[in-house]
């Protein structure tokens, strides 16, 4: 019989439905997802080895959980795919408030309406999408928004008195009884409403206004919180950490291939720009590094944390900088360039805390700095390592290019608004470049070999061996010394 056209009680229990709590469920769906081998929270990407196994031993032990993390590290993503852990449909008493089991009713509603019409009591089916509750947790939130209050509008309809039970209005906890519960940011609810969770987590109990309600609420209880709120805001009072089963930490992607996954899996893009756009992959690592740089940078505030959505709006951006350059010169089809990350700094300073230094320094800068940085880490791993120290007469695999340099000591200028066949014109200009490509990066196609280009330019600005100037317009590299020469 199609479940769905179980209509009432009898029916009901004449297809053998047996309750099962809603940590039961997840347990019970959880462990066929593993016995077939199937992804049991698909889409996260770097938490295969640390923070699922985790989360899995969390679901077999029926734990209410808290997913400790800095911010952007898909906390409230693992909650909501843990909606695909739930049995596909629920039967709940047709009217009820707090999604009454009809074999196990709770509310004085469901169990008079029981009473009242025995086996033909109605029933409805609850979807699994619909067994979702979050609440943002701000210093503003009562208990009356979680748990509930008396409704004098109510008791006025009814002509009831404040004594009667059925003059409450239930908050969102108990009506999402069954559902999976998260509040996020737990650290920014005030102590007094955290107290009131104390029973609804370990006894079941709800007290609203003198009413004493025995209510055995099944719900499966997520917190989020980020460490640093610990600090600036509040924290999570002691007895409700001891009735939080596991408490689990999370964290950043620990490699470039693991972030550029999760960047080009949740950049919101056109499709005009994938088409119209190409992307080389050493744009992409680069992309990722400046945020692991961003991390690591004296000028930020690790402890606040650097999200991964700085790595898809940057992403974004630098899609839509080339994109806007090529619509600029009608260029059909166009290619990232490594000075189109200058448009990325945007979404670099809205998405970093600076600590007193960074601010002294600027966030435009230090955003600049960054990509800079990213470079200078990156280089070694295509080209060989520029010491800082050279012995006198040693040569060098970039002593070509930098002669190049000083042999045009009026620079070189990359302007903003260049068309491709002349971005690509000017690059091929330099020919020491083209030895040390066919040297070092043999098989490197022929249309990213400009950006690998440009990229070696970069460089060798950080590693001090050519000068680099940002115009309105565009930029400029130089030799260093060149000037100082031609002015003896």
């Amino acid at each position: 019989m199609e479940i769905k056209n179980i209509k009432t009680l009898g029916e009901l229990k004449n297809a053998g439905y047996k309750s099962k709590s809603i940590k039961d469920e997840l347990r019970d769906n959880l462990i066929e997802k593993i016995k077939n081998k199937e992804t049991t929270f698909k889409g996260v990407h770097g938490y295969e080895n640390t923070v699922i196994p985790e989360l899995e031993r969390a679901i077999l032990s029926r734990h209410n959980i808290n997913l400790l993390g800095l911010r952007g590290q898909a906390k409230t993503r693992l909650a909501r795919l843990m909606l695909n852990l739930l049995d596909e449909y629920i039967p709940v008493v047709e009217g009820s408030e707090i999604n009454d089991d009809p074999l196990q009713p709770i509310s004085r509603f469901a169990i008079e309406l029981i009473k009242e019409k025995g086996e033909k009591t109605p029933i409805s089916w609850l979807h699994r999408s619909e067994r979702f509750a979050e609440k943002l947790a701000t210093p503003d939130v009562t208990v009356a928004d979680l748990i509930g209050d008396v409704d004098p509008i109510k008791a006025a309809n009814l002509k009831l008195s404040y004594a009667d039970d059925r003059v409450i209005h239930y908050g969102m906890i108990p009506r999402a009884n069954r559902c999976i519960f998260v509040i996020n940011e737990l650290p920014d609810l005030q102590a007094r409403i955290q107290v009131a969770l104390f029973n609804i987590l370990q006894e079941g109990d709800i007290q609203i206004r003198g009413f004493k309600l025995r209510l055995n609420l099944d719900m499966q209880f997520i917190f989020t919180a980020n460490p640093e709120d610990y600090t600036n805001r509040g924290s999570i009072v002691t007895p409700l950490k001891d009735r939080i089963g596991s408490q689990i930490l999370t964290h950043y992607p620990e490699d470039i291939e693991t972030a550029k996954i999760i960047t080009e899996q949740e950049a919101k893009l056109d499709k005009r720009q994938t088409n119209n756009v190409a992307i080389p992959e050493l744009a992409k690592d680069l992309l990722e590094q400046i945020v692991f740089e961003a991390r690591e940078s004296e000028y930020i505030d690790t402890k606040s944390g650097v999200s991964a959505r700085l790595s898809i709006t940057a992403f974004e951006n630098l899609l839509s900088t080339a994109e806007l350059r090529a619509l600029k010169t009608g260029d059909t089809k166009t290619m990232v360039r490594l000075s189109d990350f200058l448009g990325i700094i945007p979404a670099i300073t809205g998405k970093v805390e600076l600590v007193y230094e960074g601010e002294q320094e600027g966030a435009a800068k230090v955003a600049f700095n960054l990509i800079g940085e990213a470079v200078k880490s990156l280089f070694p791993e295509f080209f060989p390592k520029i010491e800082k120290l050279q012995k006198q007469g040693e040569e060098s695999p970039y002593d070509d290019v930098v002669s190049w340099f000083f042999n045009n000591r009026d620079g070189f200028e990359l302007l903003d608004d260049l068309r491709d066949k002349e971005y690509r014109h000017l690059l091929d200009a330099i020919a020491p470049l083209d030895d040390l490509l066919g040297e070092y990066q043999p098989n490197l196609d022929k249309t990213e070999s400009y950006f690998v280009k440009e990229f070696v330019l970069w460089a060798l600005v950080e590693y001090k061996q050519l000068s680099k100037y940002r115009y309105t317009e565009g930029i400029q590299f130089k030799d260093p010394y060149g000037s100082f020469i031609s002015g003896l």
